[in-house]
């Protein structure tokens, strides 16, 4: 639960730095880049994340928000990142793919674990 908390906190800081520095602190080199990286580097990083502990998935007993929160982290990068591929870079279409594979395994080892 700690790389899942830095990987949804580190680019919503990034993000707040950049808006922050770049309106009252005059740092013209806080560009959207320095944001839209870690908005898209973070899901691959939580697809890792979510491969190593499928068991936390499958034994609800072990990790009991797991599941529900890397959901919920994997639908706001989503949407994040469906913006970003919009208008940013069509590189954004990798997060994408990471966060709806997160989406589709939990629902698939939930479905393999019922059954």
């Amino acid at each position: 639960m700690k790389f899942l908390a830095a990987y949804t906190l580190a680019p919503i800081l990034c993000f707040a730095f950049q808006d922050i520095g770049s309106e009252y602190g005059g740092l013209t080199w806080l560009t959207y880049g320095y944001v839209a990286w870690p908005m898209m580097i973070a899901p691959v990083l939580m697809l890792v994340l979510f491969l190593r502990n499928r068991e936390l998935i499958r034994n609800p007993h072990l990790g009991a928000n797991f599941s529900q929160t890397i959901k919920l982290v994997a639908v706001l990068y989503l949407v994040w990142n469906v913006i970003g591929a919009i208008g940013y870079s069509l590189l954004a279409v990798i997060p994408l793919l990471s966060c709806l594979t997160i989406l589709v395994a939990d629902w698939q080892l939930k479905k393999q674990t019922r059954a």
